[in-house]
């Protein structure tokens, strides 16, 4: 098979048949699908066993995370694509046909992201590949825009969002598997730091729509374990990655950002999950910086390289928001009247 598509699954079970039913009509077929599932209690495995048999399982036996789970995917094929892909999706018949197409067509491109639209009102976005806000924090581009056709055109981006993507097996063999220390939330915008630092560049494919759900495993982005998990990886991920000659051009932006992110998470009734994701990354930083003697020993792209890198995802993260914000104040005054 030229492509394995990796599903990892935690308990899950509701999304399971929309999702693997989706895959079943794709257009493109060489490929096999590996379900990896980390210890779910809900009868997931049967239920794949009984009604997808085509499909392989992996069980864990233990949930270690999403980064555990699609590495332990990844390791367990040698196709020379893989394909990572929630399984609170459901996928347009062409998706993996249109990331296999621009994989062809783009062999300067290590990873390629998907076209993201909100599950249940698909006039909106959900993701058109990964960024850096000006602050140096993941962003997913296009979240929450109403789709104006304004992503209907492939694009270099600074990443790929790992719920949805497709990435060459070599990217994996130069730069590594996804950090099993993240365990869930921006583990994918380490790996997309790293492969950009290696001289890999990322490529969006709007043909490959997929619907997502967003946050069934851990009860959505303002939960207290993603709040937990995104604050502290957030700032391993730039502890890890960042390079210092950057570090003067970033905060400016990012110890505001601190501040709007710690006022968000009061508002939201997560402060205390905030905080505890903040102790933890003082607490991981000893092993980051361990981590990013290697990667930068790694590193292809000069500083100014990355600056530029840094600043055009920026810019574009900022349009985004910028866009988003637009939509729901345009929305609010139509409400009104």
């Amino acid at each position: 098979m030229r492509v394995c598509v990796v599903v990892p699954n935690w308990n899950t079970l509701r999304f399971l048949g929309p999702c693997l039913e989706s895959l079943r009509l794709q257009s493109f077929r060489d490929f096999e699908v590996v379900l990896v599932d980390s210890g779910s209690s809900d009868d997931s495995l049967r239920f794949v066993e009984k009604n997808f048999p085509e499909v392989r399982t992996l069980a864990l036996g233990e949930n270690r995370g999403f980064a555990a789970a699609v590495n332990a995917g990844i390791r367990a094929t040698d196709s020379e694509l893989v394909a990572l892909l929630n399984n609170d999706t459901e996928q347009d018949p062409d998706w993996l046909g249109a990331l296999v197409h621009a994989a062809d067509a783009h062999p300067e491109c290590g990873l390629f992201a998907s076209k993201m639209v909100a599950f249940h009102d698909r006039r909106y976005l959900d993701g058109a590949g990964d960024s850096l806000r000006p602050d140096g924090l993941p962003y997913r581009l296009g979240h929450g825009e109403r789709d104006r056709g304004q992503f209907d055109r492939p694009a270099y981006v600074f990443g790929a969002c790992a719920g949805a993507a497709l990435y060459r097996r070599d990217l994996f063999e130069r730069v590594g598997l996804f950090d099993e220390d993240f365990g869930s939330y921006c583990e994918d915008g380490d790996l997309n730091f790293r492969a950009q630092l290696a001289g890999y560049r990322c490529l969006y494919v709007p043909g490959s729509a997929v619907y997502h759900v967003g946050g069934g495993a851990t009860g959505g982005k303002r939960s207290a374990t993603a709040t937990r998990l995104g604050t502290r990886n957030s700032l391993n991920l730039l502890v890890k990655n960042l390079p210092l000659a950057l570090l003067p051009h970033l905060l400016p932006f990012f110890l505001p950002g601190q501040i709007l992110r710690l006022l968000s998470a009061a508002a939201s009734g997560v402060l205390g999950a905030h905080l505890r994701g903040l102790w933890e990354a003082v607490g991981m930083a000893p092993l980051m910086l361990r981590k990013r003697r290697e990667v930068q020993a790694g590193r292809k792209l000069t500083d100014r390289e990355v600056l530029a890198l840094v600043r055009g995802a920026a810019l574009d993260s900022t349009a985004s928001i910028a866009r988003r914000l637009r939509d729901r104040l345009t929305e609010r005054l139509t409400e009104r009247r």
